[in-house]
């Protein structure tokens, strides 16, 4: 009689031995795949391959993600494949009925992006193809950002009681791959309540999480966009007062300081700046203010913090513009930095999309320094004459009356000595220079709620 410990080890190599199935190509997607590979499991992920592609060449900032996935794809512990026209193709492959040669492929769970599915499959179509399915035991994972109650009501269309939800709150741009791993809150939503032992696959992150819930999906749900609502208002609010201690003359981020002291308040999103981009948070916004639409709810203060934040990346030209009286036409600047966050590579919601068309509509020649998003801004402004990227951030300095921060990295060092030889003005709306480098400046500095 076999004993307990090979009975366990028997049942490990038979769970081990199934197969996570991923359908989507977004960063999430991908995320998932290689950290689910890294705990040993096999992944079959569907995707447009051409999308696949763009999307892991625009996040090749994150090198320990990348560098993992091509590792797991040599070794074809992640196994990528064009995503089927229909949603029934994909399950036949997985169907636990005998083959010719009495093989078939088990299945741990069906993990849906829904975002990479929609273009290609509706929600009839692959809602049918799954409650058609013999595989009814199998879980089935959605993630996606809609408005509130839409992931809730295809849950409880698929006729089955392992369906979860699990919202990407813990993913941070250029951590990927940690952030996953070690997740700082995990939440799970369940259609069955008390039932995440069957996602044995996943079970290594709950448990690594420094914070887990479990609830119904409507409430995960919605805890999902009052996070990302509340965070967006943390950003927002601290820009509306950086306004307030301009005219006041008050360093707003020794104030945020004093803020996060307090308890109640703590320090996190607290930093004035030029507001927030990204793809995650706006979109949440955007899905929210849908949602109150269609339920008639008025949320004025939802609206005054995306109106804010849009004003918000203005607002750096606009004191490049009152410090030189208007008289900007024809000059030449240096842009520090590209990306919507530090860390990042992607320019998505950043300011420096209108800085550049203001700047631009001035005939200003821009010299950007920025060395994870200069691709994407090769990209997408290669026909612009008055634009030119530079591998350092003291290249052409010389050339520049001013120089502007939009995204400065921790890790750079900040040579204020070559900012002095050059002393020309710094429109920082990032507020990256500490109040000692502000101080040591010769030349002017502009910063959001700071001023020298």
């Amino acid at each position: 009689m076999p004993s307990d410990s090979t009975q366990n080890s028997t049942a490990y190599d038979a769970e081990n031995s199934k197969v996570c199935v991923i359908i989507g190509h977004d960063i999430e997607a991908i995320t998932s795949a290689v950290v689910l590979a890294s705990l040993g499991r096999s992944v079959h992920l569907y995707a447009d391959r051409k999308i696949l592609n763009q999307q892991l060449q625009q996040y090749g900032f994150e090198h320990h993600l990348q560098a993992l996935w091509q590792l797991y794809t040599q070794q074809q512990q992640i196994i990528s494949q064009d995503l089927p026209e229909s949603a029934d193709q994909l399950i036949k492959r997985y169907e636990q009925v005998a083959t010719t040669d009495n093989t078939h492929t088990p299945v741990a769970l069906y993990w849906l992006f829904l975002d990479s599915i929609k273009p290609v499959w509706s929600d009839d179509h692959w809602l049918m193809a799954f409650n058609h399915s013999q595989q009814q035991n199998l879980p089935i994972i959605i993630s996606a950002i809609e408005p509130l109650g839409y992931i809730p009501a295809l849950a409880e269309r698929l006729q089955r009681a392992w369906v979860y939800y699990i919202p990407f709150v813990f993913l941070q741009d250029g951590e990927a791959y940690s952030s996953m791993l070690t997740p700082s809150l995990w939440l799970l939503g369940e259609k069955t309540a008390d039932s995440s032992q069957h996602l044995l696959a996943l079970q290594p992150l709950i448990q690594h999480a420094q914070v887990h819930h479990h609830a119904d999906i409507a409430t995960i749900e919605f805890a999902r966009s009052s996070i990302m609502a509340m965070l967006a208002t943390r950003v927002s609010f601290m820009n509306e007062m950086s306004r307030l201690a301009d005219s006041h003359r008050i360093d707003i981020q020794k104030v945020s300081s004093i803020m996060g002291l307090d308890a109640r308040v703590g320090s996190s999103y607290l930093q004035a700046g030029w507001g927030f981009g990204g793809n995650t948070l706006p979109k949440e916004l955007d899905k929210l203010q849908c949602s109150a639409r269609n339920n008639s709810v008025s949320m004025p203060l939802l609206q005054s913090v995306m109106h804010i934040n849009e004003d918000q990346k203005e607002l750096i030209f606009r004191k490049f513009w009152q410090y030189f009286d208007g008289f900007i036409d024809d000059r030449t600047v240096m842009i520090w930095g590209a990306s919507y966050k530090p860390g990042s590579g992607r320019t998505a919601g950043s300011a420096i999309h209108p800085l550049l068309e203001l700047l631009w509509s001035y005939n200003i020649r821009t010299i950007i320094y920025s060395d994870k998003a200069k691709s994407e801004l090769a990209e997408r402004y290669r026909e612009q004459p008055l634009l030119e990227l530079v591998d350092s951030p003291y290249e052409q300095l010389n050339a520049a009356q001013a120089v502007f921060i939009i995204t400065l990295s921790p890790q750079h060092r900040l040579d204020v000595a070559q900012l002095n030889h050059q002393a020309i003005p710094i429109f920082d709306a990032q507020n990256a220079l500490s109040r000692a480098q502000i101080d040591a400046l010769v030349g002017g500095y502009v910063g959001i709620g700071r001023t020298k």
